[in-house]
C-alpha cells in the first residue's frame, strides 16, 4: 500500500538524487576563439558584428559556451606575426583571418592550430591552400578570386567612363597578391586598348603621396584593389581620391558607402558570416583538412549616384538595371 510517509520519502529522496547530480554537472565548456585583424578596431567592427551573429546562429554564446580573443595590427602588418603568436599563447581552439597578411602570419606561426579564412583572396594562388577541394594542411575557409573579379571591375569603369584612357591601379605591395593584381589589371587595360599604370600605397603613410603621383601621371580613372589596409583607411582614402575629381572603382563596397563611386565584388560581411559555419564545426571536432575551401560566388555591383551626379557622370541604364545596391 502507497502511504502518505512513503510518498515524502520518495519524494525526499528524489530531491536529494537531483541535488547531487546537479552539484556533480561539469559546467559549460567555454571554447576559445581568436580574430586576427589587419585593420583596427573601429574599422572592423561591421565585419566582428557579422561573424558573431554568425556564431548566434548557431548556438555559440559570447560568455556561455564561446569567448572571442581580438588583436588589431591597426594597419601596421609587421605587428602581425607576434599578434598570430599571442593568440596561440591564449590557448585559442582556432584562428579567424581576413586578409592576405594575416593568414600568411598565422600560418607561419602554427602548422596545427586550425585557421579559418574570411574570404582571403585567392587561397591557392597565395600558398595558403594546396587546392580548394583538399586544403592539405591546418587552414581553410572561404576564399574570393579578386584578381579575376579585378578585370570585371576594369570593363565596369570603361563603361562608366569610355572617355578615360589612362587608368591608375592603387595596389599594396606588402600583399601577397600585388604581382597577380597587377597582371590582371595590365591584361584586362590591354583588351580595352586602355594604359594601366601602377601606383603603390603600402602603408596609411604613403596614401598621400600615392594620390600626388595619380594626377602627376595624369591618370583620368582610378581602380583600388581589394586590400585589408585600404578597406581599414577607406575614410582617408576617399577624402584624398575626391581631391583628384575623377571616377575611382573599388573591389569593396564599403568604400562606396563612404563616398566612393562604385564597386564590384564579395560582400566582406556576408563572408565573416558564413565563416562562422567553419569555426563551428572545427569547434565539435572536424578537422581543416577535411573541410574543402568555399569560394565566394556572389559578387554585387554597388554605384553612389550622388558621388557620379557631383563628378558629372551619368551611369549607363544598362548598369544600373544590374546595379545590386
Amino acid at each position: 500500500m502507497i502511504t502518505r510517509r512513503n510518498v515524502l520519502l520518495a519524494c525526499g529522496i528524489g530531491l536529494l538524487v537531483t541535488h547531487r547530480l546537479s552539484r556533480g554537472q561539469p559546467a559549460a565548456t567555454i571554447r576559445r576563439v581568436g580574430l586576427l585583424w589587419t585593420s583596427s578596431e573601429a574599422a572592423s567592427k561591421d565585419l566582428r558584428v557579422a561573424f558573431i551573429q554568425g556564431m548566434q546562429g548557431l548556438g555559440w554564446l559570447e560568455g556561455k559556451n564561446v569567448e572571442y580573443r581580438f588583436v588589431y595590427a591597426n594597419g601596421n602588418v609587421d605587428r602581425l606575426d607576434a599578434l598570430a603568436s599571442e593568440l596561440i599563447g591564449q590557448q585559442v581552439s582556432v584562428i579567424l583571418v581576413g586578409s592576405s597578411q594575416s593568414a600568411h602570419a598565422a600560418q607561419q606561426a602554427t602548422k596545427t592550430l586550425p585557421i579559418v579564412l574570411a574570404g582571403v583572396g585567392n587561397a591557392v594562388g597565395a600558398g595558403l591552400v594546396a587546392s580548394l577541394a583538399k586544403p592539405g594542411g591546418n587552414i581553410t575557409g572561404f576564399t574570393s578570386q579578386q584578381d579575376e573579379v579585378l578585370g570585371k571591375l576594369i570593363g565596369i569603369l570603361h563603361e562608366v567612363a569610355p572617355g578615360a584612357r589612362r587608368i591608375a591601379i592603387l595596389l599594396n605591395e606588402s600583399s601577397p597578391l600585388h604581382a597577380e593584381y597587377w597582371t590582371g589589371a595590365q591584361r584586362a587595360c590591354a583588351a580595352l586598348g586602355l594604359v594601366a599604370l601602377q601606383v603603390v600605397a603600402s602603408t596609411p603613410a604613403q596614401l598621400g603621396a600615392a594620390v600626388e603621383q595619380i594626377v602627376r601621371q595624369r591618370a583620368q580613372a582610378i581602380v583600388v584593389t581589394s586590400d585589408s589596409m585600404y578597406f581599414a583607411e577607406r575614410a582617408k582614402l576617399q577624402e584624398l581620391m575626391q581631391t583628384t575629381r575623377l571616377p575611382v572603382a573599388y573591389a569593396l563596397r564599403d568604400h562606396v558607402r563612404a563616398g566612393g563611386l562604385l564597386s564590384y565584388g564579395y560582400d566582406p560581411a556576408a563572408n565573416y558570416r558564413n565563416a562562422a559555419k567553419y569555426v563551428d564545426k572545427i569547434l565539435k571536432g572536424a578537422k581543416p583538412v577535411d573541410l574543402p575551401v568555399e569560394q565566394a560566388t556572389k559578387f554585387d555591383l554597388v554605384i553612389n549616384l550622388k558621388t557620379a551626379k557631383s563628378l558629372g557622370i551619368t551611369i549607363p541604364q544598362s548598369l544600373l538595371l544590374r546595379a545590386d545596391e
